[in-house]
């Protein structure tokens, strides 16, 4: 379990820092369209800090696993944060990266939480328990 929980954290980090590099570069016109109209900050800074907090995080995922714990908890609570940039994606109907339909910004609502558990895992934050009835112990990572 200990290598299919690594193979995840090293997975995410990697997609993270990608994620963040592409704020910075080549689709960064495509993030600023996600940010809600509501927001109270520039887009542009929106995008430009939010892609930065990215390359951080998917970066200490990485390297730092001595911390997957903490970083896994932050990735967990970052994609919690910017979930309401993707429900208003939704409800302004706005197009971005392939989201082009209502039925696909719909569909990409229920993928954020697959993006929680996944960064909780990858952080060992979610242990298996053991079996049977004893609950003095926890699994090894």
């Amino acid at each position: 379990m200990s290598a299919l929980r690594t193979a995840a954290r090293l997975a995410l980090g990697i997609a993270m820092v990608g994620a963040g590099v592409g704020h910075l570069t080549t689709q960064r016109q495509a993030f600023r369209a996600q940010v809600p109209n509501w927001f109270p900050v520039d887009a542009d800074l929106t995008v430009v800090g939010s892609g930065a907090v990215e390359i951080a995080l998917g970066a200490s995922f990485v390297a730092l696993p001595r911390h997957k714990r903490l970083v896994g908890t932050l990735l967990a609570l970052f994609f919690v944060v910017i979930f309401p940039g993707n429900i208003a994606q939704y409800v302004e109907g706005t197009d971005a990266f392939g989201l082009d339909t209502d039925r696909k910004r719909l569909l990409r609502l229920f993928f954020q939480p697959v993006l929680v558990i996944w960064a909780l895992y990858g952080g060992g934050v979610l242990r298996q328990r053991p079996r049977g009835g004893d609950d003095a112990g926890t699994s090894a990572d």
